[in-house]
């Protein structure tokens, strides 16, 4: 597979991921900011930090995995990049929209699931990429954790 068409690809799927998902958290944030806040979450500016931080970081990687790693891999990379932004879409959908909370929490596992070949050929790319992607992975761990602890209020 040609590199620069998987990462052509790949960067659109973070677009659609990070246009959509910012859409869906904006829709109801009155909601939001009314909920009790768990013990465990961020305080908001880590949010404003770690997305962008997220998203660039899933370009990167894309480029890196499309350029470094075989055509195998390319399009594990782009199944499970696609898979996993299916998910956490899902869970911006779910949380924000019709406040399905256990739901949205059961797509952030399958969010986190997905990620988990990424971040594995994130480091077969380069382990200075797969350490820099690795916030990606916690956060979305913390995410779901998060997700469950509001469904559970």
């Amino acid at each position: 597979m040609n590199h620069t068409v998987v990462g052509i690809i790949g960067t659109a799927f973070v677009a659609i991921y990070a246009i959509c998902s910012s859409r869906w958290v904006s829709t109801d944030a009155e909601w939001y900011r009314s909920l009790p806040r768990l013990t465990w979450q961020p305080p908001g500016f880590v949010f404003g930090i770690i997305w962008p931080y997220n998203f660039a970081m899933l370009i990167v990687a894309t480029w890196l995995v499309a350029s470094r790693l075989s055509t195998t891999n390319q399009v594990v990379w782009l199944v499970s990049l696609a898979l996993s932004v299916i998910a956490a879409l899902s869970w911006a959908k779910l949380f924000f929209v019709p406040h399905s909370l256990l739901a949205a929490g059961f797509a952030l596992v399958l969010a986190t699931v997905f990620t988990i070949p990424l971040l594995v050929l994130a480091f077969r790319a380069s382990p200075v990429l797969g350490v820099a992607f690795l916030p990606y992975q916690l956060w979305l761990a913390v995410a779901t954790s998060i997700a469950f602890g509001y469904a559970a209020q």
